[in-house]
């Protein structure tokens, strides 16, 4: 095979911090070029239900961009972005509580009540709701109260839970909530919502938590579980992916009874990945780590799963079990660091190493194809 003949399509993820999946794809196909100035390059900017969601799915569908302002994660207004796409919509749920909009992270008092609003204003549309990225850890409370849940405490009075108070809920009157809502939720990974690989344990420490508050969190979770198992009659601690997003999932899928789906599977189907696989002689894809998480929905093994064209995942840093994705149909795996450096360095070269890995990648690959 020549260079001439070579058909590449491109689905990165974001590299968090640093690029979006849009300048991933950019970075990477500047590389190629460099190794094979004629090849066909296909590039699909993807989501796997957290950050740049919105884009991935706006361009497959041809949709629309728009701004709300609501409440942010830390109770401060905030400016959301959200896509209209025929008669659905989607949202990511970190562009109302998410990580990046927060100048202290706490997952005690953040709130999803932002995501609520947006919920409440786009009521009458098919919701898809990318849970990823949040500072939360409120089960998705806030935004049940901002939709008219309704939480009372032991005295009976009523209030909005944060993760620091699930465990003063003492009723939940769901009576009068909007609805119904025709809601979706895109998870980004199949967590469940409690125990060592739930919401608390694995993700709260990304949210600024400390093991004494990971515990509280925990217990809350609990707690508010148990409520909302008695009193809206929905059992959320088995759900798959009902961890995603601080329990947000959870939360969503009993008080609006949404659907949960991996996220890289709706948006590989929106984009038909399929059929541009098929006609691909190579598949390159990355995320900012790779690690034995990348196995529970994240872009690379996602895509891998899907193909058996030979997958090159090109990643910010290679992480503990991310070996294990060799089993998923992943084929390589490449770190872009060229040197010991420190992370605001690495951070602000990512694109020339994108590039200059890729070109790499690629030409080793054409040699060893003959």
């Amino acid at each position: 095979m020549t260079a001439r003949d070579l058909n590449i399509v491109l689905v990165p993820d974001s590299f968090k911090g640093s690029l979006n999946s849009v300048q991933v794809a950019e970075a990477l196909s500047k590389g190629l070029r460099r190794a094979a100035p004629d090849a066909e390059i296909c590039a699909i900017p993807m989501a796997d239900g957290g950050e740049g969601t919105v884009d991935a799915l706006i361009a497959a569908a041809n949709g629309s961009h728009h701004t709300l302002e609501v409440t942010g994660p830390e109770h401060k207004p905030v400016t959301a972005a959200y896509g209209l796409i025929e008669d659905g919509a989607v949202v990511e749920m970190a562009a109302a509580a998410g990580l990046p909009l927060t100048e202290h992270p706490n997952p005690e008092t953040t709130t999803t009540y932002g995501v609520g609003e947006l919920i409440a204003a786009l009521a009458d549309r098919r919701l898809t709701i990318g849970a990823g990225g949040s500072a939360t850890n409120d089960l998705g409370c806030g935004a049940a109260a901002a939709c008219g849940v309704t939480f009372l405490d032991d005295a009976g009075t009523s209030f909005i839970p944060t993760g620091a108070t699930l465990g003063r809920i003492a009723r939940i009157d769901t009576s009068a909530m909007l609805g119904p809502i025709d809601i979706t939720v895109m998870t980004d990974i199949d967590n469940p919502l409690l125990g060592d690989a739930g919401a608390a344990a694995v993700f709260a420490p990304q949210k600024g938590a400390d093991t004494p508050m990971v515990h509280r969190l925990e217990a809350g979770a609990a707690h508010a579980a148990d409520i909302i198992a008695r009193d809206v009659g929905v059992d959320v601690t088995e759900l798959v992916g009902g961890g995603a997003a601080g329990g947000f999932a959870a939360g969503m899928h009993a008080f609006f009874g949404a659907t949960l789906q991996p996220g890289i599977d709706a948006i590989l189907d929106a984009v038909d990945f399929d059929a541009r696989a098929r006609s691909a002689d190579l598949i390159v894809t990355g995320e900012g780590q790779l690690d034995g998480q990348s196995l529970a929905g994240k872009v690379p093994v996602g895509v891998a799963r899907r193909t058996d064209k030979p997958v090159i995942a090109i990643v910010g840093s290679i992480g503990d079990g991310a070996q294990a994705c060799y089993d998923h149909g992943i084929t390589a795996i490449y770190g872009i660091t060229p040197r010991p450096q420190d992370l605001a360095s690495a951070l602000a070269n990512t694109a020339q190493n994108l590039a200059d890995t890729a070109e790499n990648v690629l030409r080793t690959w054409l040699a060893a194809a003959g």
